[in-house]
């Protein structure tokens, strides 16, 4: 395999950026649902139960931004309330971008709710969450193992303890912890997810196995479609990851059909030897996200590799546009100059 062959995966999953997906059916449920409060919001916009009920919709859906703005309003109208308070924690301390004064007030809220519930488990577990944030690890196994004390199979408390084991560097006992939570919940597929990727970290075809059952549980999630995809790629199940890499081109996000494309010309490129097909596709890559570095490089490779020394010259560039600290285009772009 050539060195500047690129076969990597495009980006990282962000557990906490999981994005949930209805059916269509459930889809209507929801958004009627919605509607509904919404307009009794609009009726009774201080009432603390229907700001609460609809930020925990928000909140199981990952939407933190708009869960927020429920939590932090129930939580000023009624700030004695455990339920007020813990919406307005778990929110703060589960948002992406979230920092460390918002880590500081939901770990302040969740000793108050602790103070006046010592066996209240979504606490103790979120207490821990602060802690990791925070780096104190002694303090993230405190709290998470005085959950378990109280309830053994609280299978939010396993995936904590999995997680900071990951941060560790402790993979096996990570790996044991994500084993431990699908036991309490066997349809629990973020932790499903979460051992495929330590195992295709690990080169280990099992992650297959893994990201195929977090699929076959939510096959709306395309972050799982993906993974699957990619890992049948790694283990040179090239007729299947095409299947899949079809079919997500179907999908409306830009960031997986681009993703899908370019994978496809990847296995046309350097698996079929097809450089006319390859260049299709990351063409087709290029065109639903023009910044994809990795596609302009690929293309570049195509291009050199039919004797178009200029527009292989101007893809790396482009690559190098978009990425300036590339170093493979750079070193061919260089090469050919």
């Amino acid at each position: 395999m050539k060195k500047s062959i690129i076969y990597v995966l495009l980006s990282s999953f962000i557990f906490v950026g999981l994005t949930s997906c209805e059916s269509s059916t459930e889809n209507q449920t929801v958004e009627q649902g919605e509607r509904n409060l919404d307009s009794l919001l609009l009726i009774t916009p201080n009432d603390v139960e229907l700001l609460l009920e609809r930020g925990n919709k928000y909140f199981a859906r990952y939407e933190y931004d708009l869960a927020l703005n429920d939590g932090a309003k129930a939580f000023r109208l009624d700030s004695n309330s455990i339920e007020t308070r813990l919406l307005y924690a778990e929110v703060l301390n589960n948002r992406e971008q979230r920092t460390t004064q918002e880590v500081e007030i939901a770990q302040k809220h969740y000793k108050w709710i602790i103070k006046k519930d010592a066996k209240h488990l979504r606490a103790l577990v979120g207490l821990a969450g602060t802690y990791g944030f925070q780096q104190d690890f002694e303090k993230v196994f405190l709290y998470a193992n005085e959950a378990l004390r109280i309830d053994s199979k609280y299978r939010d408390a396993y995936v904590i303890k999995g997680s900071t084991y990951l941060l560790l560097g402790k993979v096996d006992l990570a790996k044991s912890s994500y084993q431990t939570a699908i036991q309490q919940d066997p349809e629990f597929f973020e932790a499903y997810f979460l051992l495929g990727q330590i195992y295709q970290s690990e080169n280990d075809p099992l992650c297959i196995e893994y990201f195929n059952t977090a699929h076959e549980l939510y096959p709306e999630q395309m972050e799982f479609t993906y993974q699957l995809a990619y890992s049948k790629q790694m283990f040179d199940q090239y007729d299947s990851a095409k299947e899949i890499y079809r079919k997500m081109t179907k999908d409306s996000s830009d960031l997986y059909v681009s993703r899908a494309l370019f994978h496809q010309g990847y296995i046309q490129h350097f698996v079929d030897n097809n450089i006319d097909s390859a260049k299709f596709f990351y063409i087709r890559a290029i065109e639903r996200e023009p910044r994809m570095y990795e596609a302009w490089h690929n293309l570049g490779m195509c291009h050199e590799a039919k004797g178009d020394r200029l527009n292989a010259i101007q893809s790396y560039a482009t690559a190098l546009k978009h990425n300036p600290e590339f170093t493979l285009s750079r070193e061919a772009a260089e090469r050919l100059r």
